[in-house]
């Protein structure tokens, strides 16, 4: 049970030990958790067992709501600085966006904050002259919503603007309607989102219609199993691996029918990879490298970890159903396409793959449509360096990147949409996870050697993505290009 410490130290005078007479805020046994996007308290009674999660009541916390917010007490303060922070951990967005939202709140409420954060839990010190508020929150689960991201960032913004004439009341009432906003699809919509981005993702692979056919089943069914289960508040590492099962299984079982019909269809099993590419953890991923360059460690490695540890149970599940119904991760057969063909139909299914995983990450379609359009141009750049011009994988997807990092500046102004939410959906279509499956793979047959040139080809592609974005960061933004 994570206990959330909350320390009010006051001003001393003169030098020496702390007076008897001043007290500090008993910690109590209290944990603010996240569920699917809803802050929730979890109540311990007389020992450690979780008891019940109830909604947090935020504004019973408060000690005088109509008070407007600069003139509050530190404890109400550092509760809206808290809260605006934690809401921008649950929309899966980097530990230095969350840092520089929370110091501009508490900038407009004329205090300042010292944050450590990690994937799921935020620790806080508001700071008013010699007064000091201490806090930890944390989520039960981590996710995306590129939307809530969005919301929180004009938030922000207002907040500076006009948050001098904002109650602490209206503080929150602002941050309840932003915690409430429901999710943009429906469960039959991001399977059927999942099922056009994995189909799109094996064309780009080598894949010809047989394949994406199937894949298109079998993701679209994988992520709608995986959607349910997540909105039961099933734990991710069960959701991920049941889905993964089902898109393989539900692949094999399209493969079969269209067997009766079409002879030597059998022999296309290779997309199978293709359906279960819905679980990349694009988001993690890219943003520990973000975090990692920030020199923001914890938040960093947590991260990476999250995401290696998803990438491990999506593999190795897929794994052990490939060796139960054998399947194989062959090489897809040359679909014969002239160079403008390919050029064409590859811009396409990047702009559809792109939009896909957008939805994915709850983008509204205006925002989809622009990542989709970013990763048109980006990722058919990356797959034309590759395939003429020679240029290693990991290079190109370094050019791409950069390309998708310098378009979403271009346009994040005029379209108003953060940054985080084009760059990161325009480049996930470029995470190996061919080639991350193909390593496990091997590594499963003890084929050591074709695990680690698998594995070394991954690796490599995966640290360059960053990197990438990174560039066009350090490029575009001058508050990045600074450590200050």
């Amino acid at each position: 049970m994570e206990t959330v410490r909350k320390q009010k130290v006051r001003p001393q005078k003169g030098r020496g030990s702390m007076p008897d007479n001043q007290r500090s805020h008993r910690p109590t046994r209290l944990s603010y958790e996240a569920v699917h996007g809803h802050l929730h308290r979890a109540v311990s009674i007389g020992s450690s067992r979780r008891v019940s999660h109830t909604a947090v009541k935020w504004h019973e916390l408060v000690e005088d709501a109509e008070t407007p917010a600069r003139e509050a007490s530190l404890a109400d303060k550092s509760s809206i600085v808290c809260r605006a922070g934690l809401l921008m951990l649950s929309g899966g967005t980097g530990g230095y966006r969350v840092r520089e939202l929370m110091n501009a709140i508490a900038d407009a409420l004329g205090i300042s904050c010292v944050v450590d954060l990690g994937l799921i839990t935020l620790e806080c010190t508001c700071i008013d002259g010699h007064e000091t508020y201490s806090e930890v929150v944390t989520l039960a689960t981590t996710g995306v919503n590129t939307e809530r991201i969005a919301l929180m960032v004009r938030f922000a913004q207002e907040a500076c603007e006009k948050g001098g004439a904002w109650s602490v009341d209206e503080f929150h009432r602002r941050m309840d309607a932003v915690e409430h906003t429901p999710g943009n699809y429906a469960p039959w919509q991001v399977g059927l989102a999942a099922a056009f981005a994995c189909a799109a993702f094996v064309f780009l692979l080598g894949g010809g219609p047989i394949e994406m056919l199937c894949a298109f089943v079998g993701a679209g069914v994988g992520n709608f199993v995986r959607r349910l289960m997540i909105d039961k508040h099933l734990t991710q590492f069960a959701c991920i691996g049941v889905g993964v099962a089902a898109a393989c299984l539900a692949y094999l079982g399209v493969l079969h029918a269209l067997a009766l019909a079409i002879p030597g269809a059998l022999e296309h099993e290779a997309g199978y990879i293709g359906a279960m590419l819905f679980v990349i953890p694009g988001f993690p991923l890219i943003t520990s490298g973000f975090d990692i360059a920030k020199l923001d460690l914890r938040s960093g490695i947590e991260r990476a970890v999250y995401a290696v540890t998803v990438i491990a149970v999506a593999t190795l599940v897929a794994l052990m159903v490939a060796e139960l119904v054998q399947l194989y991760p062959d090489d897809f057969s040359d679909l014969g396409l002239n160079p403008v063909a390919l050029l064409i139909l590859r811009a396409v299914a990047s702009f559809v793959g792109v939009y896909g995983f957008s939805m994915l990450f709850n983008s509204p379609p205006a925002m989809a449509a622009t990542a989709g359009v970013i990763g048109a141009v980006a990722n058919t750049a990356r797959l034309e360096l590759v395939g003429f011009v020679g240029m290693p994988a990991a290079f190109a997807a370094f050019v791409g990147a950069l390309i998708a990092g310098l378009l979403s500046t271009a346009v994040r102004h005029k379209l108003d949409f953060p940054r985080i939410s084009l760059t990161v959906p325009s480049i996930v279509i470029m995470v190996p996870g061919l080639y991350l499956y193909r390593a496990v793979y091997c590594l499963g047959t003890l084929e050591i050697l074709d695990a680690l040139s698998w594995g070394t080809q991954a690796l490599m592609i995966v640290l360059f993505l960053p990197i990438g974005l990174i560039a066009a960061r350090i490029l575009t933004d001058r508050r990045w290009r600074y450590c200050n």
